[in-house]
């Protein structure tokens, strides 16, 4: 693992910042692709990123205080201006928000937009995930014995740390202390895997994908797919019937994007 990738006297470049920016620049790659394929100006896909990227963070950090309420209470200042603790669902309910406010003022339908940014969202999520891999920050998976399994060591939030609140797993080791060069589940490889492979079928099909809204609402299914299934690897708490909150968001998403797709076919059959 590599949390800091360069330092230059004060200036230090960090894997997690620099793999959020790469993300957010591959959105607005293949965001700016589909507006000039729609006949759309492709200016405002730097307007969609920069309101994406700022409501991103702020709805992120928000979810994450609500869920970890008493650390917040505890050290309000270090908390709310930590960089790290970002939950991302808290950011996609706000930046979609956002998005759709600024769709309705410069006279854009939402459909299109939110369809136009859908393919190019799913990957650019997957790169900026690979900054949770480098930094090693906790976002990993269980203990694992295949032979990708990544030692975590050298994260910012090693496993010795982060298996704390686990007694199921922390009762396999001596002393109940996970050792930090366990090898884990790279979580994070594994939603890049799955994000590129989703956007590679919006992709192959965006042509073919009708009508205005159906694209963000196969994104829905994906995206709350693809969460849900690499939740069963993650170090997550379970709250209902064994599945994490995450999961719990994802069924909520997927059921969301199904609800739309066969309105839009009911809609087309008539």
């Amino acid at each position: 693992m590599c949390p800091r990738l360069i330092e230059i006297g004060p200036i230090t470049v960090y894997s997690f910042g620099l793999m959020m920016a790469l993300g957010f620049l591959t959105a607005n790659y293949f965001l700016a692709l589909e507006l000039k394929r729609r006949k759309l100006d492709t200016a405002i896909a730097n307007n969609i990123i920069l309101i994406g990227l700022i409501a991103g963070v702020v709805g992120s950090k928000i979810l994450h205080l609500i869920e970890h309420w008493d650390q917040f209470v505890a050290d309000p200042i270090r908390e709310a201006f930590s960089p790290s603790g970002l939950t991302w669902y808290g950011g996609f309910i706000l930046a979609t928000l956002f998005i759709y406010l600024y769709a309705r003022r410069i006279g854009v339908s939402f459909r299109v937009v939110s369809d136009a940014v859908s393919p190019g969202l799913l990957l650019g999520y997957g790169v900026a995930r690979l900054g949770c891999h480098f930094a090693g920050d906790g976002d990993y998976g269980f203990p694992t014995n295949l032979p990708w399994g990544t030692d975590y060591s050298k994260g910012t939030y090693p496993p010795s740390h982060a298996f704390r609140p686990f007694p199921e797993i922390t009762s396999r080791f001596p002393n109940g202390i996970v050792p930090d060069s366990t090898p884990c589940h790279p979580t994070p490889v594994y939603e890049l895997i799955l994000c590129a492979l989703f956007f590679a079928i919006l992709w192959r099909f965006r042509h073919r994908i009708k009508p205005d809204g159906a694209m963000f609402a196969w994104y829905l299914v994906l995206a709350g797919l693809e969460r849900f299934l690499v939740e069963f690897f993650r170090i997550n708490p379970r709250v209902v019937l064994g599945f994490s909150q995450a999961q719990l968001i994802a069924v909520i998403l997927m059921v969301m994007g199904t609800l739309l797709l066969l309105h839009y076919r009911r809609v087309a059959v008539r």
